[in-house]
């Protein structure tokens, strides 16, 4: 089983599937109420991919993760969406520190950031990986930035039309219902855990990319790195 995660209000939405020689069955998806649930699922997965940055910078005066600079200057236009990790600080007190200069995007997002750091190590990285999933994309696209914004009906529209040409049984995933369980994920949650399920088999068939391509460590010891 290989899984991609992301971060969904405060909960984890799980896009999984089964991996067996070149067959490759995706499940429909699962929310869980925190990151170690899905670490601790039994049968456990092989690979992770989770959308949430792994290895931090300790001081602003180091500057951006080279992953993060390197995804922007591949993106294009779209690198805009991607963001500069926080500093560790920050992720370890759920809030923005004083010296970091934290988007509004990110900054609602530390406390789930803050639920992975907890977790990592340099054991945990042997399955579980950065990705993002307007890189996955970027990828499945063929190496082509996408044109458009997943919050709207067109960039939805694009994304599944490339989803679909890639990954057979893929609508078992994007035309889940929202509702029970998936109670207040946005359906652009869901096209991105697809993306980024498509990278966690990359990573568990050893076809994924890396950047940077020579490895930076930060100082726990954590590859700072995304896969895609």
């Amino acid at each position: 089983m290989v899984a991609g995660v992301v971060p969904t209000r405060g909960r984890w939405l799980v896009a999984s599937a089964k991996v067996q020689g070149s067959t490759f069955a995706p499940e429909p998806p699962r929310v869980y109420e925190s990151i170690i649930e899905a670490l601790d699922e039994r049968p456990s997965f092989a690979t992770i991919v989770i959308a949430a940055p792994v290895g931090y910078r300790d001081d602003p005066e180091q500057g951006p993760r080279m992953c993060d600079l390197e995804a922007r200057r591949l993106l294009g236009a779209r690198g805009k969406v991607l963001h500069n990790a926080p500093l560790r600080a920050s992720v370890l007190q759920g809030i923005p520190a004083p010296d970091d200069d934290v988007d509004a995007v990110t900054a609602t997002l530390l406390p789930s950031f803050q639920e992975v750091a907890k977790e990592m190590s340099s054991y945990r990285q042997r399955t579980v990986y950065e990705g993002n999933p307007e890189l996955s994309f970027y990828f499945l696209n063929g190496n082509v930035p996408l044109g458009t914004s997943k919050k709207i009906e067109v960039g939805r529209d694009e994304r599944r039309d490339i989803l679909e040409k890639r990954i057979p049984g893929i609508d078992k995933i994007l035309d889940m219902p929202l509702e029970d369980e998936l109670a207040g994920v946005r359906i652009e949650k869901l096209y991105d855990a697809a993306a980024m399920l498509a990278t966690a088999r990359r990573v568990f068939t050893k076809a994924a990319k890396r950047i940077p391509s020579d490895g930076e460590w930060d100082s726990d010891g954590l590859r700072m790195e995304i896969v895609y």
